[in-house]
């Protein structure tokens, strides 16, 4: 004979659909077969996962596709080593290898910068599905072209800053190839972080699954928001260097700068917005 009780616990389930939810579980999961292999793959409880920030680290351990995209970014490093054909054998080589430290310091803070976007979304969200994948592979293949304009790039400008005493020349003859130099740069800068912002969409669209919780999913919408930095600098530079007369093609360059204010203040503005 059923008790009061149980003949409330009957409508409950009955009006449920036979689905329940504690007051700290995720509402309904999609049904489709990519969402709940994902969900399958996280622990039933979350909050028990470490915390970077208030976010649940979803992908505490590396995976094999994180293992390949950090040696493709130490591959990288290694292009821009300072002395990339020979090791110095004597004193004269030495000191020569030594004016492209400011290039090779400068390249593997850009590269260092790009590699902590795609570490942190890893450990994050910890997604392995066929779309982040794909992403990903995008982004392994643009880091390793992108080195090569990286490395001319910098060294070209440190040459020029300190008058021929650090860097190296770039041999730039004509209008055109300056144009071509700063163009493929920038579309090399635009596309990783396109890369890295899609990654972040990727996440946000599986907040679902993932089980995102608020203060999560304010801070997917803020890294989204944040990657559109680099992103927009990229596109106005490639611009910029398309449009501008020779005299001024120097601020296609020039104008990455920029970041270092506009990343600063979008922050502080993140925190404000926050209250935190």
């Amino acid at each position: 004979m059923m008790t009061a009780g149980g003949a409330c616990r009957l409508q409950e389930l009955v009006a449920s659909g036979g689905r329940i939810f504690s007051a700290d579980s995720a509402p309904p999961l999609s049904t489709s077969k990519r969402d709940e292999e994902i969900a399958s793959g996280l622990p039933e409880n979350l909050d028990a996962l470490p915390r970077l920030n208030g976010f649940r680290l979803r992908g505490i351990e590396m995976t094999r596709l994180e293992t390949f995209i950090d040696a493709a970014f130490a591959f990288a490093v290694t292009m821009v080593v300072i002395a990339a054909d020979r090791v110095p054998d004597d004193l004269d080589t030495l000191l020569a290898a030594f004016k492209n430290v400011p290039t090779f310091v400068a390249s593997v803070i850009v590269l260092g910068i790009f590699w902590r976007g795609h570490w942190l979304w890893s450990r994050r969200y910890g997604l392995e599905d066929g779309v982040s994948r794909f992403i990903s592979w995008a982004l392994l293949v643009t880091v390793l072209i992108y080195i090569y304009p990286l490395k001319a790039l910098f060294g070209s400008m440190f040459y020029l800053l300190s008058d021929g005493q650090l860097g190296q020349p770039l041999g730039i003859r004509t209008e055109t190839q300056a144009r071509t130099l700063l163009s493929i740069y920038a579309l090399g800068f635009t596309a990783i972080a396109v890369e890295i912002l899609l990654l972040h969409w990727r996440a946000w669209q599986l907040r679902e699954p993932l089980r995102l919780n608020d203060r999560e999913r304010t801070l997917t919408r803020a890294d989204m928001e944040g990657w559109g930095i680099p992103m927009s600098i990229g596109i106005i530079a490639l611009v910029l260097a398309l449009t501008l007369p020779v005299q001024y093609i120097s601020w296609s360059g020039w104008i990455y700068l920029s970041m270092a204010i506009l990343v600063p203040v979008h922050k502080r503005f993140l925190r404000r917005r926050r209250g935190d």
